[in-house]
């Protein structure tokens, strides 16, 4: 995925409010064997780019200057309530540059597993992320957590995972976290209404 960004010469909060107005965006990029570099981006742009999950969780080529840089989201800051960027940081990457990233899970099959299909249970996604250490060239969009042959009862854990190759898990002492749990449909019990013993009592008085 690729954007374009623009040098930025002002810093400051004020100079980054006005920044805000105009329609920009104020940013970092830094790492690497250069120095860290404030740039700006178009903030339309920019939105849009962060509802994509491939904008999070893959290397991007940034066009500054004329130039084209790999570089990585490292973070982004949201206004609390207004639909706004604040800032964004970069990281510049190269294939020697090793990484510690948490990258989306995608769960497939489910509606065809034995589970659902035949036993009519639910999937319950535990954890909808990983973190991995990896290669940047290495660096996978997600990881697809397979539930084809899902089974009631069945609790599908990091093991489980085919990771892609030079690909690993960063589990933080963790040794084998669960990713999801099949659940079995919850038989309803209709209880037939139970006369009162006050009912009853007026009853059998009525009677007399």
């Amino acid at each position: 995925m690729k954007f374009v960004a623009f040098e930025r010469n002002t810093q400051g909060t004020g100079a980054s409010r006005r920044l805000r107005n105009s329609g920009r965006t104020p940013a970092i990029v830094f790492g690497g064997e250069q120095q860290p570099i404030a740039i700006e981006l178009d903030h339309n742009a920019l939105w849009h780019a962060v509802h994509k999950e491939t904008f999070h969780a893959s290397v991007l080529d940034m066009e500054l200057g004329g130039a084209v840089q790999k570089v990585l989201l490292r973070d982004v800051q949201y206004h609390p309530f207004k639909p706004l960027v604040l800032h964004v940081d970069f990281q510049r990457v190269d294939d020697k540059t090793r990484l510690h990233k948490k990258v989306p899970l995608h769960f497939i099959n489910a509606d065809t597993s034995p589970a659902v299909k035949i036993d009519k249970c639910t999937v319950n996604h535990v954890l909808t992320e990983v973190e991995i250490e990896c290669l940047a060239i290495q660096l996978p969009e997600f990881i697809e957590v397979d539930l084809g042959q899902a089974v009631k009862g069945q609790a599908i854990h990091a093991n489980d995972l085919k990771l892609p190759a030079g690909v690993k898990l960063v589990t933080h002492g963790k040794p084998n976290p669960t990713l999801a749990t099949v659940i079995e449909p919850v038989e309803e019990v209709i209880i037939a209404p139970v006369a009162s013993a006050a009912g009853d009592k007026k009853g059998k008085k009525a009677k007399k």
